[in-house]
């Protein structure tokens, strides 16, 4: 034992010497500069660029989260960053025109939609690999997706022929269409699969559909400012915010009343948002002004922006409040 006693004193000094872990950094995708900005949570820097493919649209983070995914749509291409340390994990090709992409829950499925193409493409996934198992042709310019908990739906915005697209998963068909309001953009599904929001960026509002049966039924349109685009939940199961990309504004949406319970700012063209764990910080990209705005939610105050990229366009980080 006194032979050990030395090498257990070193590894205990260092454990107690370790620094505390970093917080995770934010990710923003700016997509008119094909990269990547990544920032320090603490500082508020940006600490480094990850250069992307051609055209990058929107980022994801993988149900499991060890992967942060990047759509290059005119590089027919994926790459997957890590969310921790920021490093490039891999890249995959072929993955034809993916300007939206999102995992079933279960993630088995990955899905893509094809913006230029028009088509939603439906990937097995063995954990390791992707490999085509449906290309389903749709309306015109699919936009967003959103998959039910099941993972047995997907549902998908038509931004050009104003439709929302259900597509079985089992049979990887389309079950039903249903036009929609003026470009209809994002789409968030409640927790109980039962109802489904599409925010209406050629309009002034969200639309609600209850989805529960064989066939949609449109239930109500929530005013809520020019422009509604993209959503992110609160994390409390209970809130939904939806990003008004004209208006400047953000609205925070009760999805149990389906009213409208408050209203944040959202300067310069406000696209995508994350919310931290805690749930007071909302952190924006503000896409015509190139920069991460940092909201508090509770007081509605812009707290500070990051000088970042063009065209910002996705947010994500790890240390992220609830999905729904």
């Amino acid at each position: 034992m006194k032979f050990f006693a030395p090498f257990l004193t070193v590894a205990l000094l260092a454990v107690l010497l370790t620094p505390a872990q970093a917080a995770p950094p934010i990710f923003i995708l700016n997509s008119l500069d094909a990269n990547i900005s990544v920032i320090d949570p603490v500082t508020w820097k940006e600490t480094k660029r990850i250069a992307t493919g051609k055209e990058p649209h929107h980022l994801y983070m993988t149900p499991d989260q060890k992967s942060l995914i990047v759509a290059n749509a005119l590089s027919d291409s994926l790459m997957f960053v890590d969310p921790k340390t920021a490093e490039v994990q891999r890249t995959v090709r072929d993955i034809v025109d993916p300007y939206q992409l999102r995992f079933s829950p279960d993630m088995k499925w990955f899905v893509t939609a094809a913006n230029r193409l028009n088509h939603v493409d439906i990937y097995r996934w063995d954990g390791t690999d992707l490999t085509l198992a449906k290309r389903v042709p749709t309306g015109k310019t699919p936009s967003h997706l959103w998959i039910s908990s099941t993972s047995n739906t997907v549902y998908s915005t038509m931004q050009d022929s104003d439709e929302l697209v259900a597509i079985d998963m089992s049979t990887q068909t389309i079950k039903w269409r249903s036009k929609t309001g003026a470009m209809p953009a994002d789409v968030f599904g409640t927790p109980d699969d039962k109802f489904l929001l599409i925010g209406l960026t050629g309009a002034e509002g969200v639309e609600v559909y209850d989805v529960s049966g064989a066939a949609p039924k449109f239930v109500q349109t929530i005013k809520t400012a020019k422009g509604a685009h993209s959503f992110r939940a609160a994390g409390d199961k209970r809130h939904v915010f939806v990003s008004n990309r004209v208006a400047n504004s953000i609205s925070k949406i009760d999805y149990q009343t389906m009213a409208v319970v408050d209203t944040l700012p959202g300067p310069s063209g406000p696209d995508d948002m994350d919310v931290s764990s805690d749930g007071r910080t909302l952190f924006l990209a503000s896409r015509w002004a190139g920069k991460l705005t940092v909201i508090d939610i509770a007081s509605r105050q812009v707290l500070r922006q990051i000088k970042v990229g063009k065209s910002p366009h996705g947010v994500w980080t790890l240390d992220h409040a609830g999905r729904q």
